[in-house]
């Protein structure tokens, strides 16, 4: 029986059926402040994302479904994924044999392979996820000396898609829209003003720029990220960073970096240290990286001021399996990989965050006393601006000295709390001080913990 008729049908109807009955999530913007994101109803919303670039191209539906079941039951509310991907993503197929661009033209959106976007974007939304949407990978603006391009954008037909793509999802109140894709723009050229056309293309599509909750995915940077070009533009909401994939960099500096510009924009790492990848992509000499250096680097970036962070798995990324050809050396199938350690242990660090008042939290450094230096055991501070909390992140137990008085109480009360777990221990009441020092349960790498001190 040939099916072929009967699949054509049903991937123009199933789509459909989502509209008719689709899950809606409260849309989302910056907060009064601008230093975070809440829900259109003003509920503080803490960003945690995974990256599942490859998620629209190379998943069908079942596998789709699996995926985004499983990230929702770990705790994520957020998924960043590319609608014009970066593995051949012009020219080899989806799962149901479509390209995104018919004849490779901007102006000219396959709807058949879109219709399989609006499927996996449903269900992301009945799961409660978030999907930070890239149009497009950055090879198609610029395909440098990895990707595969081909170099498809000009002003014009990005101006153009934009417009379509934010008119097809204008009613989705769970896409966050993300410009660029692994690509920095170059000087003296034309980068900057095509992905300015993307982002005022989807900003009339949609409606508005009010409508339109939208970021920029850098390559690695200094000294910001997407603030480097697009700071002062309108369209950018929020600063993202990809900080990259080695495992000792201070994180900490790029976000307090952003943290400080003017004007006051939040700012978060889109792209740390990924789970089972190869540590600065040197495996032979470095190895792979590990739990705890992922740990370390989240918890630095949230305290140094980002209002969220992201996750990503090596894996995961790229939907690996043994039939593909790997990308820089995955070490085991896309499946097996969603049950990694810090899959699980992501989900403690955004409880932790929203567990105490959380539109009022600010960096905290000036707690920390005496000199650092900018390697694994740096110990930072975050605090509530009104004086009801602090939070030490210690990544590696070494005992410190932390001046407490910027609490509103005399009396505080001490809690650990295990990143690995997320499991407190109540450690009894400590009187407020300018030297009061705090050793933490246990010490050496991978033995991170964070000092909680509530006014009581």
């Amino acid at each position: 029986m040939n099916t072929k008729p009967f699949l054509a049908l049903w991937l123009v109807f199933f789509p459909l059926c989502f509209v008719f009955g689709q899950e809606t999530l409260p849309r989302l913007k910056v907060s009064d402040n601008q230093r975070f994101l809440v829900t259109e109803e003003g509920n503080p919303f803490f960003w945690m994302a995974d990256t599942a670039w490859e998620l629209f191209h190379r998943c069908d539906r079942e596998e789709a479904a699996h995926y985004l079941k499983k990230r929702a039951e770990q705790g994520f509310n957020v998924v960043q994924a590319v609608a014009l991907a970066e593995i051949d993503g012009l020219n080899t197929p989806n799962p149901y044999g479509e390209t995104p661009l018919v004849n490779n033209d901007p102006n000219q959106p396959n709807p058949a392979y879109f219709s399989h976007v609006d499927t996996i974007l449903q269900m992301a939304a009945a799961q409660g996820i978030y999907v930070a949407l890239l149009p497009t990978w950055g090879d198609k603006v610029f395909t440098h000396s990895w990707g595969k391009g081909p170099e498809v954008f000009t002003e014009e037909n990005a101006m153009a898609f934009g417009y379509w793509i934010g008119n097809r999802y204008k009613d989705q109140s769970h896409i966050i829209w993300v410009i660029g894709g692994d690509r920095n723009p170059r000087a003296k050229s034309s980068d900057e003003a095509i992905w300015r056309a993307l982002a005022s293309g989807i900003g009339e599509g949609v409606g508005g720029h009010d409508k339109a909750l939208m970021t920029f995915h850098p390559q690695p940077a200094g000294p910001g990220g997407s603030s480097n070009w697009f700071h002062d533009d309108d369209w950018l909401d929020f600063n993202m960073h990809q900080t990259g994939h080695c495992a000792n960099q201070p994180t900490y500096k790029k976000i307090s970096h952003d943290y400080a510009l003017q004007p006051v924009k939040p700012t978060l790492d889109g792209e740390p240290l990924y789970e089972d990848h190869p540590n600065c992509f040197n495996a032979r000499e470095l190895g792979y990286s590990l739990p705890e250096d992922i740990r370390r680097i989240m918890y630095w970036n949230v305290f140094a001021g980002a209002f969220g962070q992201s996750y990503g798995c090596h894996d995961v990324w790229q939907m690996y399996t043994t039939e593909r050809e790997g990308i820089n050396g995955p070490l085991r199938p896309w499946k097996e990989a969603l049950y990694l350690p810090m899959a699980n242990q992501v989900k403690h660090l955004k409880n932790l965050m929203l567990s105490r008042p959380f539109l009022t939290r600010i960096p905290a450094q000036e707690m920390i006393i005496g000199t650092q230096e900018d390697n694994e055991h740096f110990v930072i501070a975050t605090r509530d601006s009104e004086g009801s909390y602090a939070m030490i992140y210690f990544p590696t137990g070494k005992p410190l000295v932390v001046d407490s008085r910027s609490l509103t109480s005399k009396t505080l009360q001490i809690t650990w709390y295990d990143p690995r777990t997320g499991n407190a221990i109540d450690a009894g009441f400590t009187s407020s001080a300018p030297d009061g020092e705090f050793t933490p349960p246990t010490r050496g790498k991978g033995n991170d913990w964070v000092l909680i001190l509530d006014a009581v």
